[in-house]
């Protein structure tokens, strides 16, 4: 099987390559692959020569080891092998299915009725999987900062060892919850194994880490780091977290022979993850199967898409301004599509940054205790939210760009549109700003006891004034993108990829930041002259005169960016729309 495999994969490569080279054609994707090529060179490739070009000049002095490199070599792979473990655990609780059973039509059409091995047909999947996770290592191992290309090399092979480890693992979990319905006494035992193995593990460790930390706190980020790396390199927990341990500790070996020791534990945890996945592969046809009723399901939901029947208790007026109807529809496609597993989406990689950013803040600003974490994790979920928000909330024009053709029957203005579809993300962006800024003015006197509290509350009032106005003209400046530029706007569940995806995807976001400081300059200004003149009388409360006018000013421009984009849209076509995947 990977003779044929491998011609599979060699072919299905060259075509993909020949299509995105024969649409660079087109000057849409010819722009964004220039510009994509630029940022990698610049960011990446050009910085890596820069410092082997530095550190030539330099000369071989041996360098100084840095406290943050020794704290990871000897803490990393402890610290990464807990984090594993509960990433392992999870996959068992969460609904997650690997991508590794998700065949597609054609391989499903002319592999399945071959005279193949379920194992040859696992094992072909895998193969083809090779490529997207040699991408997904180099990428980071290019960001690695080192003044070596073997080194960085090194860093790509762990992270590739790591990734392949994953995924096989997450296709082991999806097979042997197949198996736990099996009517065999032997195989639905043998599939609770590996469960009870973890939860005991999850156990040994859990007390470990309890007993390390419930007696004394960590007073700082790294010491919190090194002990909680401590935990898993001794004793019984450290057994424990061997193999999970092992699949991280290449990334933070010494070559040659640390490094050459760890590479050998991470292909042994490999090698017995894909036996201990090959050796599920009885309940291959039901996972398969499953994961081809989801796919079909998915593609028919796309094809003719049915709101969810949800009571909301808002119900829509028969009269009244068109952008009251906007809103309306805005938020009912917010609220019928919000599930448990949206918020997760949505949340955790905001809860994850806020952690990280606070834990930064607090070491800059020598910040201790629970309320001062809370505040410093509300300012990075404010900032966040204000700054990033529109990029991730999307129920504006852009996602009814699909639509277009339906939009521009109604018998409504094109400003009226523009504004009704920016409305309701706005009130919900700047709500959960507003939340997030109530919350660290709460816990403020914890963070910055040296700030007074007329500062506090000045600086929480300019914010939360300021908070919608730049929210408000991030969402004008995304949705005359989307009618300047509508064939670069992915619609849907789209993610294009690609260089030339992604140069456009940093024209736009340049853009957006280009316009959002031409925008907040003329109030800047008018906010600074207001400020000056308030606080000879009213003190640091002149910041919240100032920043309402800075609000204002912003505003008024959003409303005027609105009008004079109208007839932009009223000349639309609807072939400009990019409808492919």
């Amino acid at each position: 099987m990977l003779s044929p495999s491998l011609y599979i994969i060699v072919c299905t490569a060259r075509n993909r390559l020949r299509v995105r080279l024969r649409r660079l054609r087109e000057p849409r994707y010819l722009i964004g692959a220039v510009a994509g090529a630029a940022y990698l060179y610049f960011s990446f490739l050009g910085r890596m020569w820069g410092e082997r070009a530095g550190s030539a000049r330099r000369g071989r002095r041996t360098p100084t080891p840095d406290t943050v490199l020794l704290i990871l070599r000897t803490a990393g792979a402890g610290v990464a092998g807990v984090a594993l473990l509960v990433m392992a655990t999870l996959g068992w609780l969460l609904p997650v299915r690997s991508g590794l059973l998700d065949f597609t039509e054609a391989e499903t059409q002319f592999l399945f009725p071959a005279p193949l091995l379920r194992r040859d047909l696992l094992i072909h999947r895998l193969m083809r999987s090779q490529l997207g996770l040699l991408f997904a290592a180099i990428v980071p191992a290019i960001a690695f900062p080192s003044d070596s290309v073997a080194s960085r090399a090194r860093f790509a092979l762990s992270m590739w060892l790591l990734l392949v480890t994953s995924k096989v693992y997450f296709a082991g979990v999806t097979l042997a919850r197949a198996r736990l319905a099996s009517s065999g006494a032997g195989a639905r035992r043998i599939a609770w194994l590996p469960i009870g193995l973890l939860v005991a593990a999850l156990m040994i460790v859990g007390n470990a880490v309890g007993r390390e930390f419930l007696h004394r706190a960590p007073t700082t980020f790294s010491e919190g780091v090194t002990r909680l790396g401590g935990v898993g390199m001794h004793g019984l927990p450290g057994m424990v977290l061997w193999p999970f341990a092992a699949l991280a500790r290449p990334l933070f070996a010494v070559w040659p022979g640390g490094y050459l020791a760890a590479l050998a534990g991470s292909l042994t945890v490999l090698g017995v993850t894909t036996a201990w996945m090959l050796r599920s592969d009885e309940a291959f046809q039901d996972a398969t199967a499953e994961a081809a009723e989801r796919r079909a399901a998915k593609t028919e939901a796309q094809r003719t898409p049915t709101p969810r029947a949800r009571t909301t208790g808002w119900t829509l007026r028969p009269s009244g301004r068109p952008e009251g109807a906007f809103l309306w529809k805005n938020a009912m496609q917010m609220l019928r599509a919000t599930s448990g597993a949206t918020l997760v989406r949505y949340l955790a990689p905001l809860i994850i940054l806020g952690t990280v950013i606070s834990s930064l803040m607090m070491s800059a600003s020598q910040a201790r205790g629970r309320a001062a974490a809370f505040c410093m994790m509300a300012l990075a979920a404010a900032a966040f939210v204000v700054l990033l928000g529109p990029q991730v909330v999307r129920t504006d024009l852009r996602a009814d760009l699909g639509h277009l053709e339906l939009l521009k029957t109604w018998p409504v203005k094109a400003s009226a549109v523009i504004r009704g579809e920016m409305l309701w993300p706005v009130c919900v962006v700047t709500l959960v700003g507003w939340l997030a800024i109530v919350c660290a003015t709460i816990f403020s006197a914890a963070a910055f006891p040296e700030v007074t509290l007329a500062w506090r509350l000045s600086i929480s009032s300019a914010a939360a004034l300021l908070a919608p106005a730049l929210v408000s003209a991030q969402y004008a400046v995304h949705n005359v993108t989307a009618v300047l530029f509508p064939a670069w706007v992915p619609l849907g569940d789209q993610r294009p990829r690609g260089l030339d995806a992604m140069g456009q995807r940093l024209i736009l976001f340049g853009g957006v930041l280009v316009s959002l400081v031409v925008m907040i300059l003329p109030g800047a200004v008018a906010g600074a002259i207001v400020g000056i003149a308030f606080r000879r009388f009213i003190g640091v409360a002149a910041l919240i005169p100032a920043a309402a006018v800075c609000g204002a000013v912003v505003l008024i421009e959003v409303l005027m960016a609105v009008e004079a984009i109208a007839p932009a849209y009223e000349r639309m076509d609807l072939v400009s729309v990019e409808r492919g995947g």
